[in-house]
């Protein structure tokens, strides 16, 4: 019975945001056959945040499977001064994303997609710019490719050595 608690909390305890649902249709021999994908961020708000790309034939379904591919891909970011520890530059595809520290009690400043990610996160003080094409898919990957590159100065200082 407490395993089973433990399950369902893990589950309970991250949240997730729907950034885009796009309608897509494929060609067939018959006409037009018609889709859905969603685009899913998940986060606890204590450092853990993850996406997932769905798609289905219906809304709903394509969220659930979104919500269940950032599930498998989750990753931690490293905090200092309820902030990120440094500044950081990010590009994936034509979309570039900028990530910088922030002073406390400024708050998320970011738009669209990284202001997402960043709150689920839970990061508290960060701002982020996006630089370049502000297509959803290529600046949620750009702005989790910077996230992942970040490391606090003790863990630099362990690299280093």
């Amino acid at each position: 019975m407490n395993m089973m608690q433990t399950k369902e909390d893990k589950k309970d305890r991250f949240e997730d945001r729907v950034v885009s649902v796009s309608r897509v249709s494929k060609t067939v021999k018959g006409g037009r056959r018609m889709s859905f994908s969603a685009l899913v961020i998940v986060g606890d708000r204590q450092g853990t945040v993850g996406f997932g790309l769905g798609k289905a034939a219906e809304v709903p379904e394509a969220v659930r499977k979104a919500v269940a591919q950032a599930r498998k891909s989750l990753i931690t970011i490293p905090f200092e001064n309820e902030s990120i520890p440094v500044r950081v530059q990010a590009k994936y595809g034509a979309c570039q994303v900028l990530l910088a520290p922030n002073a406390q009690g400024s708050g998320v400043v970011a738009g669209s997609a990284v202001r997402a990610i960043a709150e689920l996160a839970g990061i508290p003080n960060v701002m982020g710019k996006i630089i370049g094409s502000r297509n959803p898919h290529n600046v949620v990957k750009a702005t989790f490719l910077g996230l992942s590159r970040l490391t606090t100065g003790d863990q630099y200082k362990d690299l280093r050595k």
